[in-house]
């Protein structure tokens, strides 16, 4: 029923934006995919994504309805979502709180400067791919961007120069990708951005996370950088670079840290108006499993090189459609193959977007 609910708000919306007042808006978002992954998951739940997370299935990625208010010093947005992103993403939030995908509201505190402080649920100021993979190059999100946050809570204070070249942002967090804390955990979180625009055709960005996402009284000391450059370097091809590297206290010997830090490279082609192509190369290493907890028997933590290319055609501005293929190679038996222990994966996804 719920899946109704989103289907009705997206073939109503032209007719209720009409009726809106003035400043209101209404949109909505709708991915369908279907992914068959070599490794047969016989629970259908692929290991390590946290999108398209379901194998062999006709599913439901990511679905939303959004009400944006907008005017010169106040604005305030609210989504409710549905589909397997937020089952996998929001796994530990309590009830209805699963379902929110955006809940802020944003007041101008300068009179002269783009100066605004926002407050309540929005999307994280880390990494350059969010939950909607429309605006995104690849159809599945890099591994670098599963596991960092993909939402976060809080207070945030964002400058934008009157050029809109240079944007920084101060903000105090409820945690890693949290709405409600966790359980015992009652110490502030940080997060800062620096992003700057040389250019409309290049973007460079600089993130980070400091705090501690446990419990107190098990308190373990997290610091999380978070750098990308994207850059048009021709009218028809895009490069986007992105690094990421933390590093966590060691729960045990608390002078000493676990380092966990992944490269990006991707590269997109324009074929044409309609047609793009996109390869991507990645690698990961959680030697300690901070943030992906492999094995229990497997002592080398999480060292993954993925590869993956995608084709898109965009059959107009509010419609995508989608094929991709991804391997990943481990080196250590991580995954599974014909129900054994598997160094690589194979999967292949296609996905159609809606979004007006």
């Amino acid at each position: 029923m719920k899946y109704l609910f989103f289907l009705f708000f997206f073939f109503t919306t032209p007719f209720l934006s009409a009726q809106l007042p003035q400043g209101v808006t209404l949109s909505g978002y709708l991915e369908l995919y279907y992914c068959y992954d070599l490794g047969k998951p016989a629970n259908h739940e692929r290991p390590y994504m946290y999108s398209f997370t379901q194998h062999n299935e006709l599913n439901v990625n990511l679905s939303y309805v959004k009400l944006a208010y907008n005017q010169k010093k106040l604005r305030c947005n609210l989504a409710i979502m549905a589909g397997t992103y937020a089952n996998a993403n929001l796994a530990t939030e309590p009830g209805g709180l699963k379902n929110i995908y955006e809940g802020n509201i944003g007041i101008k505190i300068a009179k002269k400067r783009n100066i605004w402080a926002d407050v309540g649920v929005f999307s994280a100021h880390i990494g350059f791919e969010g939950a909607v993979a429309k605006d995104c190059w690849t159809m599945s999100r890099s591994i670098l961007s599963e596991y960092s946050p993909f939402y976060e809570s809080g207070v945030k204070v964002t400058y934008l120069s009157l050029n809109e070249e240079l944007l920084l942002s101060v903000l105090l967090l409820n945690g890693w990708q949290h709405i409600h804390r966790p359980n015992g955990n009652n110490s502030p979180s940080f997060g800062m951005q620096i992003q700057y625009k040389p250019r409309m055709a290049m973007t460079l960005n600089y993130s980070n996370f400091i705090g501690n996402d446990k419990p107190d009284s098990v308190a373990q000391f997290r610091h999380f950088h978070n750098f990308y450059a994207i850059a048009q370097v021709t009218e028809k091809t895009g490069i986007s670079l992105g690094f990421d590297i933390g590093q966590e206290q060691n729960a045990v010997y608390k002078s000493k840290y676990s380092t966990w830090y992944s490269p990006l490279l991707i590269v997109r082609q324009a074929i044409g108006k309609k047609w793009f192509v996109c390869t991507r190369l990645e690698y990961y290493r959680d030697m300690h499993n901070v943030l992906i907890n492999t094995s229990p028997t497997n002592v080398q933590g999480y060292r993954t090189f993925g590869y993956s290319n995608n084709v898109d055609f965009h059959y107009n501005k509010n419609l995508l459609w989608r094929v991709e293929a991804r391997y990943f190679q481990s080196k250590d038996a991580i995954f599974t193959l014909n129900r054994q222990p598997s160094t690589f994966s194979l999967f292949f996804t296609s996905s159609l977007a809606v979004a007006f």
